[in-house]
């Protein structure tokens, strides 16, 4: 009789990311990912201690999943910021469980603004926008928190199934509030330099 496949602790996250994906990640949990995994429980268990572990892993899996996923715009000449942007929502549209898993979970607490725009895995959207639209990367960051605000408030309202997606007029308002951003960050640089 042949062994049976060793599973790895990548297989567990890969399982664990896709019961979050597929039912959401309240129902990551020993039995659900062994299942995936067609084993028993006790691999899901020899290689995390605790399920809150687990889905710390999986958090980070999908952190990268969406991080991918925001940076895959369709057409570039169109404008990188919108295009994140609608990746954004579409994002929330196309895996809801995730959207909710990474910004409406327990996971998500503690990161204060400041601390998510400083964060590694924002690091390749804001070196991608800054070189789209130039300026410092003080300036990109705060024209990047306007529009992420924006569009988070859409893609929240989208993922929680309270409001159809209109991509035109999405995309209207993504313009308007990149167009506002930068503006208010044009003035301010303006107001800044006649203040001294």
């Amino acid at each position: 009789m042949p062994p049976k496949p060793k599973i790895t602790k990548e297989m567990v996250v890969d399982a664990a990311f896709e019961v979050a994906r597929e039912t959401g990640a309240e129902n990551i949990n020993a039995r659900t990912v062994a299942k995936k995994l067609k084993c028993s429980t006790q691999p899901v268990m020899y290689h995390f201690a605790t399920i809150e572990e687990l889905k710390k892993a999986a958090y980070a899996k999908a952190d990268g999943y969406h991080s991918e996923y925001l940076m895959n715009i369709e057409d570039p000449r169109k404008g990188v910021m919108l295009g994140i942007g609608l990746n954004y929502i579409r994002f929330a549209i196309e895996e809801p469980h995730l959207f909710r898993f990474l910004f409406q979970s327990d996971f998500f607490t503690g990161t204060t603004l400041l601390e998510m725009i400083d964060a590694e895995e924002l690091a390749p959207v804001l070196s991608a926008m800054q070189g789209a639209a130039g300026g410092s990367m003080e300036q990109v960051k705060e024209i990047f928190l306007t529009v992420f605000l924006f569009a988070h408030g859409y893609a929240s309202i989208i993922a929680n199934n309270s409001l159809e997606y209109d991509e035109e007029l999405i995309k209207s308002h993504l313009e308007r509030a990149y167009r506002g951003s930068v503006l208010a960050v044009q003035e301010n640089e303006r107001e800044k330099s006649t203040s001294y």
